[in-house]
């Protein structure tokens, strides 16, 4: 028996069965994130805010249509978060606005409410970017506004939405080529997809537990470059709630999205009687504060750094990749020696992996890995003895700490004190030889690295008769403080000088996240230039703090 249409009760189930969906989906979600920024919290944003409006509709009691669209439309709008999640707001406002007043919804009610959903997130937008969640808000309105000319029963209706819905998702990579270099479909339209398959499982009466469903086939979780955090023009997600004392009028409108367009971008800016709600990244927060408090109090204010939550992604999918690999490996028979590196950078973790690590822990001079975390590392490494690097001076007593606690394998800490230490110690790695005979080669070739780091200060100070300003450059080598001046390469050459000999035949130069590849080049001749009888190699290290790590050998 055809159903043609949805009464109240059902709509508010729907409802909540989409929320619920997406809350269970957002870590799925999350790892499709690469568009606008590769900051991995689509899924978070999105269910959070669909959440907040899930907990204004349980909040009621018997509402009728009317009550219960307003409590979705206010209830995301204020809980919005992340430019996914305003933009989803947005789509439910124009949603219940348009079935607000019916005592019913029929097919064609549905699809005029699909049709302003979009019409109202679009408008929302600064700057709408097709193969995003707008492509696929706008795929639904497309067969929604057919399907109601060719039937009036929702079980055929509601179905064949969500089906195009899909092919309009997995059409996104085409639209955006981050999407398709990463070899994803957009996060937004996946947790828009998510939102109204949970809502067609309630209407057709399902109980589901949701936290057990796996991802749908041909969706596949992110591989985000490292270099994609140069991508991330402005650095700060600000998003904030005007409690206007006068009228937001249009004009005032145009002529804050147009400010707020001087100070970055993927703006939104939605206003709703008396509260406005914005969304903007900017690298001037406060800017976009003060301009926003002409207008009246602000309310539910929030200041996220994506560049940080971008490096805190990229930690977490290597520790995935690890403990998958780890996972696989042990199956295997156990072989007989494996490497721990503690590394301090996407590319120097590549490195690492190339010359032959089994496990990267990520951390360095603000991240120091715990002994658990040394311990976790050594479970994951099917190797008879295993070689831990730790690769700084505050991490060789965890390392030890480590090896004390472990009775079924071999751990050997060979001391490191430096990445450039890691990787010599690895160089010299010989398959062939036993554990006993690598651990004394590498102790012996370590001594002939000297190593260096370039980095900034952060306040002043008096170090090893030096006198230091905040904002001054420094080089540090083994033995403390060797340079300080105004400039990173002219800090870096008097280092170099510090470190190099007539005995010096090797210089390693690995450039961090703030250094771009040109410039890295550039120095490098420089350096050649300085040193015409050393060797000079350069690679991409990626690590943030040090603008550049040396190796002279």
């Amino acid at each position: 028996m055809a159903t043609k249409t949805i009464q109240v009760d059902m709509l508010a189930k729907m409802f909540l069965a989409g929320a619920q969906n997406i809350e269970a989906k957002k870590e799925f979600i999350n790892e499709l994130n690469v568009f606008p920024v590769p900051d991995g919290d689509t899924g978070t944003n999105m269910s959070l805010t669909i959440m907040a409006a899930a907990k204004e509709v349980t909040a009621l009691h018997n509402p009728d249509i009317k009550e219960l669209a307003k409590a979705i439309s206010s209830g995301s709008l204020r809980g919005a978060r992340g430019n996914s999640g305003v933009i989803l707001s947005q789509l439910l406002r124009g949603f219940t606005r348009s079935i607000r007043e019916e005592g019913e919804i029929d097919a064609a009610a549905l699809a005029a409410a699909c049709k302003r959903a979009r019409d109202t997130a679009y408008k929302a937008v600064m700057k709408p970017k097709e193969g995003t969640i707008l492509t696929v808000a706008s795929g639904i309105a497309e067969k929604a506004a057919e399907m109601a000319l060719e039937t009036e029963d929702l079980e055929e209706f509601i179905p064949a939405v969500i089906s195009y819905a899909e092919e309009v998702l997995m059409k996104t990579p085409d639209m955006l080529p981050v999407l398709k270099e990463a070899g994803v479909v957009d996060s937004g339209g996946q947790g828009l997809l998510e939102v109204i398959r949970g809502a067609y499982d309630a209407f057709l009466g399902k109980e589901i537990d949701y936290s057990t469903m796996k991802p749908e086939a041909g969706a596949v979780a992110a591989k985000i470059d490292v270099q994609e955090a140069a991508d991330i023009r402005f650095g700060y997600c600000t998003e904030f709630i005007i409690l206007t004392e006068k009228e937001f009028t249009e004009e005032d409108e145009r002529e804050f999205k147009a400010y707020l367009s001087s100070l970055g971008d993927s703006i939104v800016c939605v206003a709703d009687d008396d509260v406005v709600k914005i969304h903007v990244h900017t690298n001037d927060p406060g800017l976009a504060i003060q301009k926003a408090l002409s207008y009246g109090q602000l309310s539910r204010m929030k200041i996220d750094n994506m560049r940080e939550e971008h490096h805190e992604k990229l930690i977490r999918d290597a520790e995935k990749l690890a403990m998958q690999q780890a996972e696989e490996a042990k199956k295997e028979p156990a072989k007989p020696m494996g490497f721990i590196a503690v590394s301090i950078g996407e590319g120097m973790n590549e490195i690492f992996r190339e010359l032959g690590a089994d496990y990267i822990i990520e951390g360095g001079q603000t991240m120091n890995p715990s002994t658990e975390d040394m311990l976790n590392a050594i479970s994951n490494v099917n190797a008879e003895s295993i070689f831990i690097l730790p690769n700084n001076k505050n991490i060789v007593l965890a390392a030890n700490q480590a090896k004390a606690l472990v009775e079924d394998k071999e751990i050997i800490v060979i001391p490191t004190k430096t990445v450039p230490q890691g990787i010599t110690a690895l160089i010299n790695f010989d398959p062939e030889g036993d554990a006993a005979s690598n651990e004394e080669t590498m102790l012996e070739e370590i001594k002939n690295v000297k190593s260096g780091q370039i980095t900034y200060a952060v306040r002043d100070t008096h170090i090893d008769d030096k006198e230091i300003h905040e904002g001054d450059i420094m080089g540090i080598g083994d033995s403390g403080i060797l340079a300080v001046g105004k400039d990173i390469n002219s800090t870096t050459k008097e280092l170099l000088s510090e470190l190099t000999d007539d005995d010096s035949e090797l210089i390693s130069l690995y450039y961090g996240e703030e250094v771009t590849e040109a410039d890295a080049e550039s120095f490098t001749k420089e350096i050649e230039a300085l040193y015409p009888d050393i060797d000079v190699d350069v690679h991409y290290g990626g690590q943030p703090i040090y603008y550049y790590v040396l190796a002279v050998e």
